[in-house]
């Protein structure tokens, strides 16, 4: 027998019906449910609008994040105080997915999502990764993760806000050295060891103080290695070693820049 409420609901607002149960179907870790109940009261609205754009865009764009490590990024953007200035910035594009996400929350908050990505997908490199921290395989060789330029721009248009955002094509090492804009945060999937320290090098530097660096690659070992590398930190971004959480354990690791700093 169907529940009365179910039943009242499912009659009298059919789409909020439909998208609550698409929702509770989509959401089997409950990191949106989380999402929608986290924050303070007057962002319920924007957080239930991004919610929904996750939800529609889903199996719509591959991506190589979780619910739980996007919105932990995008609930950054949309608690970032005024006084953090700069725009966000994503290193690592692939299709698209968190882009299109980033893309709301940074229209929300009135900030620019500046892109870099070679849109050809991982470079040559001899990186040998194994495994990861988890016991996953990891590998990745070149032009993995490739989604070109009009693709990203497609999907972000169709389930973000394109009018946010400012594209950087080309490797790394031949697009940051010419950005200069202050970063409030940044969201880095990059996979390869050398590829985060090119980004690391290049946009630490720029981060606000009170801002925060997402790594999504905090799995694998490489990785791990060169953010724990004290005199990478020292010598090559001019800085001491930051403020980790997650680093060693967790595949999103945050890197913060204190205030006093």
């Amino acid at each position: 027998m169907a529940n009365p409420l179910q039943t009242l609901v499912k009659q009298a607002f059919p789409g909020t019906y439909r998208m609550l149960k698409q929702m509770l179907y989509r959401d089997k870790d409950g990191a949106i449910t989380r999402f929608l109940q986290g924050g303070p009261p007057e962002q319920k609205r924007e957080r239930r609008a991004i919610a929904n754009a996750l939800i529609a865009m889903e199996w719509e764009i591959p991506s190589g994040h979780t619910q739980a490590e996007i919105l932990e990024v995008v609930a950054t953007v949309l608690n970032l105080p005024p006084s953090v200035p700069g725009v966000v910035v994503e290193a690592g594009c692939f299709k698209g997915a968190s882009a299109a996400k980033l893309s709301h929350a940074c229209a929300m908050r009135g900030r620019k999502l500046v892109l870099f990505d070679s849109f050809e997908g991982i470079p040559p490199n001899e990186e040998a990764h194994d495994q990861n921290i988890f016991g996953g395989s990891a590998a990745f060789a070149a032009g993995d993760y490739a989604g070109s330029l009009e693709t990203v721009q497609q999907n972000i248009r169709r389930f973000g806000r394109i009018e946010q955002c400012e594209f950087h094509k080309g490797w790394f090492e031949n697009t940051m050295p010419d950005f200069h804009q202050p970063v409030a945060a940044a969201y880095v999937d990059v996979d390869l060891a050398s590829s985060t320290r090119t980004c690391m090098k290049h946009l630490y530097p720029l981060l606000s103080p009170g801002g925060v660096i997402y790594s999504q690659d905090g799995h694998l070992p490489l990785v791990i290695a060169v953010l724990k590398d004290e005199d990478f930190w020292v010598n090559e971004v001019g800085t001491a070693p930051p403020q980790f959480t997650g680093l060693g354990t967790d595949k999103l690791v945050a890197i913060r820049k204190p205030l006093a700093q």
